[in-house]
């Protein structure tokens, strides 16, 4: 019986790992990577080697990186200026507070706010906020796909 909600809670960090990929106040590629260990170890590691954890911890990283870097180059391919990428960092963390739609577009308002800041140019403005925006939600996409590839390398070892 032990097991079983060992297993539930494994389920349950996958799954809250998803919701994180989306929702930045939730470590998502950690916490997939979480469950998954965690599954491996309850089948002491038989079935889930760590080949397939060396594989899903690269993937991690990945993850962690492609969000990390496409929100940059979206900006820089912009001709961002430094308020505008501050203004995307601190639109996404205004936007935690907001639901969905303040994590998704408050990183556009942030960097558009830092640009004008900046330079005064509104049109410059919009345009490097959306090119901000279009590189942070490249960066989600990218994050929610390697998850499911995490995901699925470990179903694939348990299953055989």
């Amino acid at each position: 019986m032990g097991d079983s909600w060992l297993w539930i809670l494994s389920v349950a960090l996958i799954v809250a790992g998803l919701a994180g990929t989306v929702l930045p106040a939730l470590p998502g590629t950690l916490l997939v990577l979480a469950g998954i260990l965690l599954g491996a170890w309850i089948d002491d590691f038989a079935r889930v080697g760590w080949g397939s954890l060396a594989a899903v911890g690269v993937l991690a990283v990945v993850a962690w990186a492609a969000d990390f870097v496409a929100g940059l180059l979206g900006a820089r391919r912009a001709g961002a200026s430094r308020e505008a990428i501050l203004g995307a960092a601190l639109g996404t963390v205004a936007g935690i507070f907001m639901g969905l739609v303040g994590v998704l577009f408050m990183p556009l308002v942030g960097a558009a706010v830092g640009e004008y800041v900046a330079r005064r140019d509104e049109q410059r403005a919009v345009r490097v906020g959306f090119a901000t925006w279009l590189g942070v939600m490249a960066g989600l996409v990218a994050k929610i796909a390697i998850s499911f590839m995490m995901i699925g390398i470990f179903v694939v070892a348990l299953l055989v």
